[in-house]
C-alpha cells in the first residue's frame, strides 16, 4: 500500500491545525511547520475545504481552521476527501475483482488488506495524533530546575537555592 503525498500533508496539516486550534493559521504558517511544499499545500487545502474538513477566514487576521470537532475526524476520512478509495488495484475497489484460475482467492486478500487499513486508519483520529505529537514534544523539551522540583535522573532531592 502506498500512501500518497497529498494524503500525509493533509493529514499533517489538519494535525498542526488541532496542535494550534485558537487562532487560524495560514497556509504558509502550515507549510513552514510541517516542511510541506507551499503551492502543494494549497491544493490540498482546496480538497479539505471542499469536504468540510477546514474552514478558511479572509482578511488580515485570516487563515485556516479544523472544520469540526478533530476527535471526529478520521485520518481515513482525511485521506479519501484527498485520494478518493483508500485502496484501489488498477483504478477498481478490491470488492469489484475477480481473477480466474489459480488467483480465483486473491481479491479475498486485497478485500482483507483494505479492512485492516480501514480500521487502523478509520479508527485514528487528527485529535489523537495531535495530543501523541505533544506529548512527544513535552518528552523531548528542555527541563527546567525550580525548588522542590525532581532532577531529570528523578533524583528525589529537592534543587536548593544557594
Amino acid at each position: 500500500m502506498q500512501i500518497s503525498a497529498k494524503a500525509d500533508y493533509a493529514v499533517r496539516a489538519l494535525v498542526e491545525l488541532a496542535a494550534d486550534s485558537g487562532q487560524p493559521l495560514t497556509c504558509e504558517g502550515i507549510a513552514s511547520a510541517q516542511d510541506i511544499p507551499f503551492r502543494f499545500l494549497k491544493s490540498v487545502f482546496r480538497d479539505l475545504r471542499h469536504a468540510g474538513l477546514v474552514r478558511s477566514q479572509r482578511g488580515c487576521e485570516g487563515g485556516y481552521r479544523i472544520g469540526r470537532d478533530p476527535a471526529a475526524i478520521s485520518v481515513a476520512e482525511v485521506m479519501a476527501a484527498v485520494d478518493g478509495e483508500l485502496l484501489t488495484l488498477r483504478g477498481e475497489r478490491p470488492d469489484t475483482l475477480r481473477y480466474p484460475g489459480a488467483a480465483r482467492g486473491l481479491p479475498d486478500l486485497w478485500r482483507t488488506v483494505e479492512a485492516a487499513a480501514q480500521s487502523v486508519l478509520g479508527g485514528t483520529s487528527i485529535a489523537e495524533l495531535a495530543a501523541e505529537g505533544a506529548r512527544a514534544a513535552q518528552a523531548h523539551a528542555p527541563r527546567t530546575h525550580d525548588a522542590g522540583t525532581r532532577t531529570p535522573a528523578g533524583d528525589a532531592s529537592p534543587v536548593v537555592p544557594a
